[in-house]
């Protein structure tokens, strides 16, 4: 097996995978933040699609929602003349932000609930707005609380970014099979054991910039004793 030659043609296909993983990074970031706010505030009608949008990220497997968009789209878009706008790429950007919004809708919000009403009053009791509330005394503490289960929802991200070859992306999977079907399969083995290291180093990327901000909390303390000394912030 050519290692060096492997690693070439799979270096050629990195950047696309990370241009996936980052734009449903970004964007999943995005929805999951409007969802969890139409899913706090209840409203109406919203709130249940809200409900709905974070069930089926959560519910249907990744590849099913693969599929869903790379044959959804068109649907939607060739009718307004945008023919050549939806392929592979675009459909898994758009399949996995949505997944990864859901995903982590679903730890912001607890960590949001799990704020104690008495810091929301205290911050009251301060004159605070509520723009100056959630900027001070709420998002921090709710950062904190979430960004275990973060980590966690960018390194699923991570995982699940191998799936686009079902539906025709050419990431570093798509193309470690290329190189192994050039050889008739001869270094199956070899092959996905390189692509096992790559995989595990990004995510062991993913977990180290999460834990540095973990660390840096005001409110982290090593052990088990750290969520105990969450105090309000805006007191001091």
């Amino acid at each position: 097996m050519d290692l060096f030659g492997t690693l070439r043609e799979l270096a050629t296909a990195f950047p696309l995978t990370l241009a996936i993983m980052f734009v449903a990074m970004i964007i999943g970031f995005c929805v999951a933040l409007l969802a969890t706010t139409l899913r706090i505030w209840r409203v109406p009608l919203v709130s249940q699609l809200a409900d709905l949008f974070v069930s089926y990220g959560r519910s249907v497997p990744v590849v099913l929602q693969l599929f869903v968009a790379f044959y959804g789209l068109p649907l939607v878009f060739v009718p307004l003349g945008f023919q050549d706008f939806v392929d592979a790429t675009i459909a898994s950007m758009v399949a996995l932000s949505l997944y990864h919004g859901a995903y982590l809708s679903e730890v912001l919000r607890p960590a949001y609930l799990a704020v104690d009403r008495g810091q929301h009053e205290a911050a009251d009791s301060f004159g605070y707005t509520f723009s100056q509330k959630l900027k001070r005394v709420i998002a921090p503490q709710a950062t904190h609380i979430a960004l275990p289960g973060y980590g966690n929802a960018l390194t699923y991200l991570t995982h699940n970014v191998a799936l686009v070859m079902y539906i025709g992306a050419a990431d570093i999977m798509a193309t470690a099979h290329l190189v192994m079907e050039r050889v008739h399969n001869e270094y199956q083995i070899e092959t996905y054991m390189v692509l096992a290291v790559i995989y595990s180093l990004m995510c062991l990327v993913v977990w180290l910039i999460v834990h540095a901000f973990e660390v840096r909390s005001p409110m982290y303390v090593p052990g088990e004793r750290r969520i105990k000394h969450a105090r309000f912030a805006g007191a001091s």
